[in-house]
């Protein structure tokens, strides 16, 4: 006999669970059998009872519960903790190598069923962001076993940072916040960056100031492939962060590049990546608005770039400004098409769910139109596969990334 509350659905609520979509909505609940605290564990089951699932819940979110599980066999101890930490640990050490695994992300959320908890590893940091309550309940003893199972791997891990600092915990009825997690396995730990090692490259990662966790791991392999292409070219980077697309266009053996972001702090990040990878000579950080930059550009009838890397936040975070964000994206990327020369080379993308692929599909097409250009595609590419895409979560694909060239 199980001891956990029941949540009845609707049907509808029962079709998403049945297709392995772990959350059930509060206007799919139909009745509730049983006392519970939000973050505990409870029950999803049918109109007529029938089991569909167990999650947490939480009355504070309008996902009401999050589903963790469909077997009826599973006690929630810490050994079922650990072995799903293991399989997620297990699996990027398989997709991504062992040289890749000292930087990558480790738990990305649904994806590896643990909802709203993301880890990523840079070298000997992790670094964690927590956005469901029932995980956040949870967090010590989950990061006290993820530690210990790395160093059984032999991974060197001194420290754990979590980046809580962001809105959305209150819609989950949590406080924002950051700073170390110490437990006995980990005292605290020294200084906030770390050095890392990507595609060859090295940087300066602040987990304390750096945007989100302190850098963007999901390009991991795009920016392989732009290097692939920038041998001799003059490339515009625009939203360059740390400079990560810029120095692979360097390393590639680019001409010149131009790092561009709107934020000082980044291009000094950027320049200073650049220092320490000896491409000083080769990049340079500008510190401008990417849309005044290439609406400059535009109207001087610029001949500079040949290759021109477009690389923007999210410009939609929700299902209702999708618009607004399709015109955000026209802008940057029809300017980019008239900018180029007949031959000259598009790296573009999306890393927002909410712009499905097929708008932005739809937006290059009537940005090529409108710029009077056709485009050839080189590469249609996604998120690295340690952001992996769970088909019955389509939440889980997010990055869209093309290169063309202009014809």
């Amino acid at each position: 006999m199980r001891s956990y509350p029941k949540f009845y659905i609707t049907p509808k609520g029962e079709r998403m669970a049945r297709t392995g979509h772990p959350w059930v909505f509060g206007d799919e609940i139909t009745k509730i059998e049983g006392s519970y605290s939000n973050g505990d564990l409870v029950d999803v089951v049918t109109q007529k009872g029938k089991y569909l699932g167990t999650g947490f819940v939480n009355d504070a979110s309008k996902i009401r519960v999050r589903i963790i599980s469909t077997n009826t066999n599973d006690k929630f101890d810490e050994a079922f903790w650990e072995r799903r930490l293991r399989y997620a640990l297990n699996y990027r050490k398989t997709v991504m190598g062992d040289r890749d695994f000292k930087c990558c992300r480790l738990i990305f959320g649904e994806a590896d069923q643990f909802p709203g908890l993301t880890v990523d590893r840079f070298n000997d940091l992790l670094v964690t962001q927590c956005l469901s309550l029932g995980i956040e309940l949870r967090k010590e003893l989950l990061f006290n076993l993820l530690i210990k199972l790395l160093r059984e791997m032999g991974e060197n891990i001194r420290g754990l940072y979590e980046r809580n600092d962001v809105k959305i915990r209150k819609l989950e009825g949590m406080e924002e916040g950051q700073g170390w997690f110490t437990s006995e396995f980990t005292p605290e730990p020294g200084p906030v960056t770390t050095e890392i090692v990507e595609n060859g490259i090295r940087y300066t990662v602040d987990v304390e100031n750096g945007q989100k966790t302190g850098f963007f791991l999901d390009q991991k392999y795009n920016r392989q492939a732009i290097a692939k292409i920038a041998k001799g070219k003059h490339v515009l980077d625009c939203f360059t962060h740390t400079g990560s697309f810029a120095l692979n266009a360097a390393q590639g053996g680019a001409a010149k590049v131009t790092a561009v972001d709107i934020s000082a702090e980044a291009v000094k990040m950027a320049d200073h990546n650049a220092a320490i990878n000896g491409y000083a000579k080769v990049m340079k950080g500008l510190e401008a608005n990417v849309f005044d930059l290439l609406t400059d550009l535009v109207n001087k009838k610029s001949k500079e770039y040949d290759f021109i890397i477009l690389d923007p936040p999210a410009f939609t975070k929700s299902g209702s400004t999708v618009q607004n964000a399709i015109r955000g994206y026209k802008e940057i990327n029809l300017k980019a098409m008239k900018l180029l020369p007949r031959g000259g080379y598009l790296a573009t993308c999306s890393c927002s769910h909410f712009m499905k692929e097929d708008l932005f599909v739809q937006m290059l097409q009537d940005a090529a139109a409108d710029a009077n250009v056709a485009l050839r595609q080189i590469e249609a590419r996604q998120q690295a596969p340690d952001h992996p895409i769970l088909w019955n979560v389509p939440e889980t694909y997010y990055l869209k990334f093309y290169i063309f060239q202009i014809v």
